[in-house]
C-alpha cells in the first residue's frame, strides 16, 4: 500500500467544452510522473480525479457548485493549469 506522505494535492482548474472545475488533484510528491504534465499525460489513465471541486458552467447558464469528487474523462480536458497564487 502507497505512503500517504509520498502524496501530495496541488490545486488546479481545468476547462472542459462545458465546464470550469477547480479542486485539488493528488500527485506523487517526487520522482515520476509528479509533474503535472507527466501525470495527466499518462497513456493508461482515463480519468482525473479532483476533490473539493468547484464546477461552473463556462455558458453561465447554472449557478457554480461544490462537489467533494468528481471525476472527469480525460479525453473531455481542453485545459488544465496549476492554480497560482495571485
Amino acid at each position: 500500500m502507497r505512503d500517504l506522505l509520498d502524496l501530495r494535492e496541488e490545486q488546479v482548474v481545468l476547462e472542459t467544452d462545458r465546464y470550469r472545475i477547480t479542486g485539488a488533484l493528488t500527485l506523487p510528491a517526487e520522482g515520476f510522473r509528479s509533474r503535472l504534465s507527466d501525470y495527466v499525460n499518462q497513456r493508461d489513465r482515463e480519468f482525473l480525479t479532483l476533490s473539493d471541486a468547484r464546477v461552473e458552467a463556462l455558458d453561465g447558464t447554472a449557478q457554480p457548485r461544490v462537489e467533494r469528487f468528481v471525476m472527469i474523462g480525460r479525453s473531455h480536458v481542453r485545459l488544465i493549469a496549476p492554480v497560482t497564487a495571485d
